[in-house]
Order: structure tokens, then sequence, then C-alpha cells
């Protein structure tokens, strides 16, 4: 790693949400790792030093704090905290989120869930950016990060209210590029499927998958049964084969990361997160 790509990422305050596990812990140890500093928020504070209190042993310059995002209050208090704590913010990294998948014929069960998600997934982000905006745009620059989802492509089958949460969250984002633009950078990152992370367990019906799925239900049912028992063939578990069979929170942490350490002046607007083998649609 040279040192010129490693100083773009040195010292950067960063906020993560949904920090405590998933894409937003793995991007967090990433940038810790290569000099940021960062402040991780999620609901559990027991969760959050789970994750940061092994960084923080190691030197790394971290600090977490349990927060709603759901409440703007409480993200302005996130954002007060990490000035407090390192004196600015560069960066915003709007991750919580949940995946409620259900079928509309779901909509007894899965009411209180499709709520929730968007309350998390739509207003979270929302919060997350008004409690960073004054203060980017006093401090003549800043760095919006908003995780997507490939779900917010295009409504399908049993992804209606999730895909509606994700595809208001690539509204929100292109529309705050077009607003602070020579002021603040603005970016979407969306990840294909990732079962591991353990998102899925917020799905209310897992039959509703299939719209993402399709033809590739033979393929995608086994392989992702495989992918949880940690039985993948080699062949679809190596991340440097062409058949890498689906993306693990560390490779998506790397594309957060990725997009967070250019020059001030280049921003990567847009970008979609995929295994290359794969059984997804969207």
């Amino acid at each position: 790693m040279s040192a010129a790509v490693s100083d773009r990422l040195a010292d950067r305050v960063i906020v993560i949400t949904g920090a405590a596990g998933g894409f937003g812990s793995a991007a967090a140890e990433i940038a810790a790792e290569r000099g940021a500093r960062v402040v991780g928020a999620d609901l559990s504070e027991a969760a959050l030093a789970g994750t940061f209190h092994p960084l923080a042993e190691q030197g790394l310059d971290v600090a977490w704090r349990a927060t709603d995002v759901t409440d703007l209050a409480d993200m302005q208090a996130l954002v007060a905290f990490a000035v407090e704590r390192f004196g600015r913010v560069d960066v915003m990294v709007n991750n919580a989120g949940l995946m409620p998948l259900a079928f509309y014929s779901d909509h007894h069960e899965a009411a209180a869930a499709w709520s929730a998600a968007i309350d998390v997934n739509l207003k979270g982000v929302l919060n997350g950016i008004a409690a960073v905006y004054d203060l980017m745009t006093a401090q003549g620059r800043g760095h919006v990060v908003n995780v997507s989802s490939t779900y917010a492509t295009l409504g399908s089958e049993g992804s209606g209210v999730y895909s509606a949460t994700k595809s208001a969250v690539n509204v929100l984002t292109e529309s705050l590029r077009v607003e602070a633009q020579g002021r603040i950078k603005v970016t979407i990152v969306r990840p294909s499927g990732v079962p591991t992370t353990g998102l899925g367990g917020t799905m209310v019906n897992p039959r509703a998958a299939v719209g993402n799925i399709g033809h590739h239900a033979k393929a995608a049912g086994p392989g992702v049964q495989q992918l949880l028992a940690g039985t993948l063939p080699p062949e679809l578990a190596d991340r440097d084969l062409i058949t890498y069979f689906s993306l693990n929170a560390r490779d998506v942490g790397e594309a957060i990361v990725h997009v967070i350490d250019q020059p001030w002046g280049v921003s990567i607007s847009d970008i979609t997160v995929r295994a290359a083998g794969e059984p997804y649609l969207l």
C-alpha cells in the first residue's frame, strides 16, 4: 500500500451507523486500521463495545455511542459526541438498516416490521443527513455515504416495502448531491445479497426472497444453506475466483472504505458491489 493512498484515509473522522455488526463493523475496523478516527453508532451499547473495545485496545482511534437513528435529536447528539471527541466529522456513513421481506398477503404479520424499516431505512438516513449538513457546510467539506441495496433497482415480488425504502435512499442521496455540490460529496453504496450479515434475520417471510432469486432458485437454495453452514465448496468460497458465490460483510466494508479513500476533489457517487458468481437477479 502506498503512503499516498494511506494518507487519504488517515485522520479522517468517520461516523458509522449500524456499526455493531455487518457492513458497519467491517467498515469501522478497516478504516480504523488504516488510520481513520471512527465513531460507531448502534442501538446496543453492549454490541458496540463488543466491536469497538478490541479496536481501542489495539490503540486505534475509535469511540462509540448507543444511538437510535430514527430519533433526530439522538443523531444530532451522536454528531456532537464525535465533534467533542475528534473535533469534526468528515464522513457520515448511514448504514443502519432492516430488510423486512414479505409478500403483501403477509401484511398482518409484516405491518410492524414494515413500519420499523421505513423509520430506520428512510428516516434514519434523512436524520443522518440533517445531523451533519450544517456542520459539513460550515467546515467547507464533508462526505455522506448512504448504504442502499440492489433491491432499490425496482420492485419485485416479496420486496415491495424494502425496495421502496432503499429506492427512497437513492433519491435522497441524489438530491443531496445536486444541492451540495462543491461542499459535500455524496455516495450511494449498493450491495447485493449478503446472507452472513444477519440482516436476513429481519425478514418476515424468507420465501419472499424469491423475487431476487427467480430462475436461480435451484442453485441459490442449497448454496445459501452451505454458506450459512460454512460448507461451501472452495471454488464458491474463494473471493479470488470468478465463481465466488456470495459477498461477506468485509467485502462491502472494503467498498465503503474505498469510496471514502479518495482525494477530496474526487467523488465516487454510486457503486454497486456483487459477488461474481452470485445467484441474485437484482
